[in-house]
């Protein structure tokens, strides 16, 4: 152990923990939008319950990865080949993988099933409750493990591809373990004030459930072979939160103007 620990004697060592805790904060603000969104679904009292089993769950999941490095390494070796001939690109070269392996059909599957949440959600937020539906309270009472299995799932999900990052990042596996548990605590913190910013602004949930679309979509592609670099996803992510910003500090600065207006109107 103690012959383990003198690699972060080295500068180098050092520099691949910083850039890999940035990274793994990164990669997981996908996972920690999913988890938000999914445990403001429940009773006021379970919220902060299931944040924190998703959250714990997905450190368990990526330390348990971890000790399975060789295995992990593994999933990447195809498994199936489709057989499909697509396009090509400008070199001539097949435009997208045929041949899957187990980590290729996992994130083919998680992009799946981050596009069917994120497309139901955005219909129960745009359409009415039909008369006689259940109402949320009574969804909710089955509801919680429901959310824990969905969690779950996505958890899988992102930590096969945050641990396949922290493999070709660094060989050292105490650099990989300090800076999943780093990455995942500080998740832990921004968990409750993230979920709660959310629940407040009903626009920003529609704004975050747009970003697991596009993010089931990258995984989709990802899957295939089809590399689309992270640097324009989370640009891309962060130019649209922006954008909400500004509107809804244009919506304060409207709502104060008029609660001005109507007390001078008031007081004549």
């Amino acid at each position: 152990m103690l012959e383990s620990l003198t690699i972060f004697a080295q500068a180098e060592a050092w520099a691949a923990l910083i850039t890999l805790i940035v990274l793994e904060l990164v990669l997981g603000i996908d996972n920690l939008i999913f988890v938000s969104i999914l445990s403001n679904k429940l009773p006021e009292g379970q919220r902060a319950r299931a944040r924190r089993i998703g959250i714990g769950l997905a450190l368990v999941m990526r330390l348990a990865l971890l000790s399975a490095i060789a295995w992990l390494v593994g999933l990447t070796t195809p498994v199936i080949d489709l057989g499909l001939t697509g396009a090509v690109d400008a070199h001539g070269a097949p435009a997208f993988e045929t041949a899957l392996s187990w980590r290729d059909l996992i994130l083919i599957a998680g992009g799946l099933f981050l596009i069917w949440k994120a497309t139901t959600e955005i219909h129960h937020n745009v359409s009415p409750e039909p008369p006689g539906a259940p109402t949320k309270a009574a969804r909710a009472v089955s509801g919680f493990g429901a959310a824990i299995v969905q969690i779950i799932l996505l958890d899988l999900v992102f930590s096969i591809d945050s641990i396949l990052t922290a493999v070709g990042m660094t060989d050292h596996l105490p650099v990989m373990v300090i800076a999943v548990i780093v990455a995942v605590a500080l998740m832990l913190l921004a968990a409750n004030p993230l979920a709660d910013f959310i629940a407040r602004n009903p626009s920003v949930v529609m704004l975050a459930l747009g970003f697991l679309l596009m993010i089931g979509v990258v995984l989709i592609a990802d899957g295939f072979g089809v590399h689309v670099p992270k640097g324009y996803i989370y640009a891309a992510m962060a130019f649209a939160a922006l954008v909400e910003g500004l509107n809804m500090a244009a919506r304060r600065a409207a709502a104060r103007k008029a609660q001005a207006e109507g007390g001078e109107s008031t007081g004549h």
